[in-house]
């Protein structure tokens, strides 16, 4: 899978995961009768939608992405292409606490509604590092994939060769 793709993925399951969230908050605040909630809950997912926004205005790569594109190791053959298999390798964290805070929002509502704030935090935060990296692949002429590892070991990726993008002087 490729790494620009897993970014995207990533930025759009959390918005899924809050929008999720933000509907059984939504739901079971009206079942027990909690108006005064969906109106906390709300001021929160502003509150974080600003702070996602904020976080995620830089254009270039996090250090977290530049190390992971730092310390990409170099090959001629492409590795294995299982896209739904990495994408649970390494979104299961994402998965798993959506599907707690729904639960838990059973007894308590308000978890699933603290929870999809942060979802949108985190997607808001990297909403720009695809694009980072779509940048460094065009400019050195590469492809970074990501590699298969542990689901609890950090992102390891692997580099291409691709093709370079020549562009003229004076065009920019």
């Amino acid at each position: 899978m490729r790494f620009v793709d897993l970014l995207k993925s990533t930025v759009l399951l959390s918005l899924v995961s809050a929008s999720l969230l933000a509907v059984v908050t939504v739901v079971t605040a009206n079942l027990a009768d909690d108006p005064q909630l969906v109106l906390l809950a709300t001021g929160w997912w502003v509150l974080s939608g600003a702070t996602g926004a904020w976080m995620g205005r830089r254009l270039e790569p996090t250090e977290a992405v530049a190390a992971a594109l730092r310390d990409a190791k170099t090959t001629s053959t492409l590795p294995e292409m299982r896209q739904g298999r990495m994408l649970l390798n390494r979104l299961w964290p994402l998965i798993v606490a959506t599907v707690m805070a729904s639960a838990a929002a059973v007894f308590w509502p308000q978890v699933a509604g603290i929870g999809a704030g942060f979802c949108v935090i985190w997607s808001l935060s990297w909403r720009h590092q695809e694009a980072a990296v779509t940048a460094i692949e065009e400019r050195d002429g590469v492809t970074f994939f990501v590699a298969s590892t542990s689901a609890f070991g950090a992102v390891k990726l692997v580099r291409t060769p691709g093709l370079r993008r020549e562009v003229p002087q004076g065009a920019i």
